[in-house]
């Protein structure tokens, strides 16, 4: 199953961990990723310690734990290739749903896209 269709239909909890240059390591909750037209996973973010951590380091790695019994599901070794702060498209990925008060006191979102490196199985796999 490609990547766009297994995130379109599968439900679950994303997990993304990141590093500064000093190798400080952050992990985060994460919605499902946009899979874009050109393959590349895109994330809405806040300017917050996962996107600071992407500035100085654009590895990252993904993990994707299926809801349902067992532990199936994916690990993807991402890389940052752009920002993108496109209010319009950001709009129209957003998937949560605030007003436009409580949307605006969070502070400004960005369009983080990353190529997929590798992809692994949730357990096993070539590690």
């Amino acid at each position: 199953m490609k990547l766009r269709e297994y995130f379109e239909k599968t439900a679950g909890t994303g997990i993304m961990a990141t590093a500064d240059a000093e190798g400080s390591v952050d992990v985060a909750i994460y919605s499902r990723p946009h899979v874009m037209e050109d393959g590349s996973l895109a994330f809405v973010m806040r300017d917050r310690l996962t996107r600071r951590n992407l500035k100085s380091n654009p590895h990252a790695a993904y993990m994707f734990i299926e809801d349902g019994p067992g532990y199936r599901g994916k690990r993807l070794f991402i890389t940052k290739v752009r920002e993108l702060d496109d209010d319009p498209l950001i709009q129209k990925l957003t998937r949560r749903s605030l007003t436009p008060e409580e949307d605006a006191a969070k502070g400004p979102k960005f369009l983080v896209v990353f190529e997929v490196a590798r992809e692994l199985p949730l357990i096993g796999g070539d590690g």
